[in-house]
């Protein structure tokens, strides 16, 4: 899992939005030192098969176990495919779970070439008598035809879209962009205009014009380098590849690209017929995008992991990072591990 760390903790609290992107398991909490309550706010899921989404009702009750009496008045958001608004109603209601914390669904509504016709389900039918106590409503999120993804949110910090892939069923990828920093102050142009040192620096940084006591007003875009470039971290589902070619557009030059690699490339065949991808096929991606790291996952269960494998045999994980590093010029390919944290440091 990426995250994105500043050497200030309050900005490394503020910029770890990738300890938020999950896929739910039900032992996921493990993966952190730090109460579960503190670290959540917007879950995402890329497609409904069960060992990405089941787990999520035991992470609700987690969370709600873990919060005592501290209940966050900012709900927790939850992305993710058409039905699974329905399938967290359904969970709460029949095990007769209350949470302390509220949650709002949002539904990606998918197209009908991300999966084949046959296995493309309408959810029209869903028949609700009500709405858990806790839950609040939340968005039907449709593709923007222009832009040919999802917005799911924009706030001051980041941009995250969602962009639809090929499976078995519909399935999506997320990018999650840093926006752009102010430029550092140029301390020669601040003199020469005879900016003085103090809180007039600090609005000119927050991008605040100021008037100077000679009337002269200096604005940010006088005295501030240029902006600095925010991070990308881009995160694949389940897939065989990506429906249109917004896909790339949103993935390019990501710092960091996630992307499953169920069986080596010996297979490829039977993997494109299960709606999976090989470690070629997930370089070739990583490679169109120019993506600067490329973390492989979703291993079938017979590749040994590295630690399990013996010296000379070819059938462990370390023959899908080969593959995949052939085809991006020996570049370093890293093979994901659970409760892996990579860190992406701040542009500067």
């Amino acid at each position: 899992m990426g995250e994105m760390r500043d050497s200030g903790s309050q900005n490394t609290a503020k910029r770890s939005i990738l300890r938020k992107l999950l896929e739910c398991l039900l032992g996921i909490r493990k993966a952190y030192n730090q109460p579960v309550p503190n670290l959540i706010t917007k879950i995402f899921i890329t497609h409904l098969h069960g060992d990405h989404f089941f787990g999520l009702p035991g992470l609700l009750c987690t969370i709600s176990l873990q919060s005592g009496s501290i209940v966050s008045k900012q709900p927790i958001e939850i992305y993710g495919p058409v039905g699974l608004r329905d399938f967290i109603w359904r969970t709460m209601e029949l095990s007769h779970t209350e949470l302390v914390f509220h949650y709002v669904v949002h539904e990606l509504v998918p197209t009908v070439d991300q999966c084949p016709a046959e296995e493309l389900k309408e959810f029209t039918h869903v028949n609700r008598a009500g709405s858990p106590p806790k839950e609040e409503q939340g968005r039907t999120i449709l593709l923007d035809s222009e832009e040919n993804s999802y917005l799911l949110f924009d706030d001051e910090q980041f941009v995250v879209k969602a962009f639809r892939l090929f499976h078995r069923i519909p399935s999506f990828g997320f990018s999650v962009l840093e926006k752009k920093r102010p430029g550092k102050l140029n301390a020669q142009k601040l003199k020469d205009l005879g900016v003085p040192p103090g809180p007039a620096y600090g609005k000119l940084k927050n991008g605040i014009s100021v008037v100077l006591e000679n009337g002269v007003t200096i604005s940010p875009q006088d005295v501030l380098k240029k902006p600095i470039v925010g991070r990308k971290i881009c995160i694949l589902g389940d897939c065989s590849g990506v429906v249109g070619d917004e896909g790339v557009k949103l993935c390019f030059e990501a710092d960091l690209l996630i992307h499953e690699a169920t069986l080596d490339d010996t297979q490829m065949d039977k993997a494109k017929e299960h709606g999976h991808s090989t470690p070629q096929m997930a370089a070739t991606f990583a490679k169109m995008c120019r993506a600067k790291r490329l973390v492989l996952t979703h291993f079938s269960q017979r590749y040994k992991p590295v630690a399990l494998a013996k010296e000379g045999e070819t059938d462990g994980t370390a023959e899908l990072k080969k593959q995949a590093e052939s085809v991006l010029d020996l570049q370093e390919v890293t093979l994901a591990e659970d409760f892996m944290v990579i860190s992406i440091p701040i542009k500067k």
